[in-house]
């Protein structure tokens, strides 16, 4: 399971203060704890408030490389943001990300293949968020296809079939593990698989429970990475502890603990 932590979001109150006043403590503070944790990579996201993003997006990447080599995901909804980054990144990057539109599919596949990054390819349109597994993979069907056709290798893709919140969307939780699973066989070789999980959990009262459940389950359908709070410590736990069920892990007595250490 490849984890990026999603901490380092501008939408938090303490980070959003810290883009603000160029704090680089509390920024890499964050990253370090976050890798600490079990981060694979870290998500980069300027947030809503930010008056001037392409600045605060490198100063962030600067930031943070001064404390991991971890790769980066760079997460804005504004291709010139992301572009802005990509110039001056060292680690490896992921793009975060793309829909299936046509207009952003053109600029932000031909980005990845110039800056060698992978690319998180989400399954919406302007039409809006599917509301069925069929209506998923045609738009998964459809990234597949312009990835390929502009040079962009499956293997560098990671299709989102996007969670949505249990509480207001019960009846579609089976249809999005499905979709899953159903990703896989879009192409030979294969795109890989990813969720923001916080998603499924926003606005109830268990959140914990609930993305950890969802993840586990997630997991069994063949997820490859998610979007998350490694400092969820059961959260992880249960993440580790699925894979060694599904024999991705080899048993011993303190596998959570071999499996950090890794």
């Amino acid at each position: 399971m490849f984890i990026i932590g999603e901490l380092i979001n501008g939408m938090y109150q303490n980070i959003s203060k810290a883009i603000k006043d160029k704090d680089k403590l509390v920024i890499q503070k964050c990253a370090k704890e976050q890798v600490e944790a079990g981060a694979d990579a870290l998500d980069v996201n300027c947030g809503p408030q930010s008056r001037d993003p392409i600045s605060d997006m490198q100063w962030l990447i600067e930031t943070i490389q001064e404390a991991t080599d971890k790769p980066l995901a760079l997460d804005s909804s504004k291709p010139k943001v992301i572009e802005a980054g990509l110039k001056i990144i060292k680690n490896k990057v992921i793009i975060n990300s793309t829909t299936a539109d046509a207009e952003k599919l053109a600029v932000l596949v031909p980005l990845a293949v110039q800056y060698h990054a992978k690319l998180i390819g989400l399954t919406i349109s302007t039409k809006g968020i599917p509301q069925n597994k069929d209506q998923r993979l045609e738009l998964a069907a459809a990234i597949v296809a312009a990835c390929l056709d502009q040079g962009l290798a499956a293997e560098d893709l990671y299709l989102d079939p996007i969670v949505l919140p249990v509480n207001v969307a019960q009846a579609q939780m089976r249809d999005i593990l499905e979709s899953i699973k159903e990703f896989k066989i879009i192409s030979d070789p294969s795109p890989k698989t990813i969720v923001g999980l916080s998603n499924v959990s926003q606005g109830t009262n268990v959140r914990s429970l609930i993305n950890r459940t969802f993840l586990v389950e997630a997991i069994a359908f063949g997820l490859d990475a998610a979007i998350l709070d490694p400092k969820d410590a059961q959260l992880m736990d249960a993440a580790i502890t699925a894979e060694l069920i599904l024999n991705k892990q080899i048993y011993c007595d303190s596998y959570l603990e071999a499996y950090r250490k890794k």
